[in-house]
């Protein structure tokens, strides 16, 4: 039987959301290089995926953290996600932004959170988590418990398990780095060398350079 890291993983590859480029490497906003780049947004395009994600993460939800009683997506990469979730599960929906808006009512989070309301974060992406955990902060500064977050894709970077184990913050997701490797590998999407690339980006990728 397949995990929902592999089918998620495999289907990820199909529509090329996995970019490989060793020799011209991205940017993060973290400032870290990286040859690895994973453009979920690329999901919200194809219907019957965009479907697969909200079905999946609505389970996670529902089985993971029953006691939820809003969704809040973390700006911009998991408003639509979070949003339509929100209408599966027929839960309130708010969007956390990375810094308040500089003018109207300065929001940081858009939408109505009541105080003491059961919250769970959805989000695209997992890399650092350095700005998924700014928006549990905001929600947990409204007087709101955050239950947990479920996103479509983490790296699994230690930084990022010490950042979220510190938070006290559960991370639940659809795939992860290890599923998607293996899959691209599996199909010839990438072949031995990228992985000795990755492999190495992946063991100190603050300081990778390519």
């Amino acid at each position: 039987m397949e995990t929902l890291e592999k089918i998620f993983a495999s289907k990820l590859l199909k529509v090329k959301s996995i970019k490989l480029q060793p020799t011209n490497p991205f940017t993060w906003a973290s400032g870290w290089k990286s040859p690895f780049y994973c453009d979920n947004r690329k999901t919200l395009s194809y219907p019957e995926l965009r479907s697969f994600v909200k079905i999946e993460i609505g389970r996670l939800i529902t089985e993971r953290f029953p006691e939820a009683d809003a969704i809040a997506g973390v700006a911009t990469g998991a408003i639509p996600q979070g949003a339509l979730v929100a209408d599966l599960l027929n839960l309130p929906f708010v969007y956390v932004r990375s810094k308040p808006k500089d003018h109207g009512l300065e929001n940081l989070i858009e939408g109505e959170l009541r105080p003491g309301m059961k919250v769970v974060v959805v989000e695209d992406l997992i890399s650092t988590g350095g700005s998924s955990l700014k928006a549990v902060e905001a929600i947990r500064n409204n007087g709101c418990e955050v239950c947990g977050m479920v996103a479509a894709y983490t790296y699994g970077f230690d930084v990022a398990a010490k950042a979220f184990k510190e938070a006290n913050v559960k991370l639940v997701t659809l795939t992860n780095y290890e599923a998607v490797v293996a899959e691209a590998v599996r199909i010839g999407y990438i072949d031995a060398a990228d992985v000795e690339v990755l492999n190495e980006w992946r063991k100190d990728p603050a300081h990778w350079n390519g």
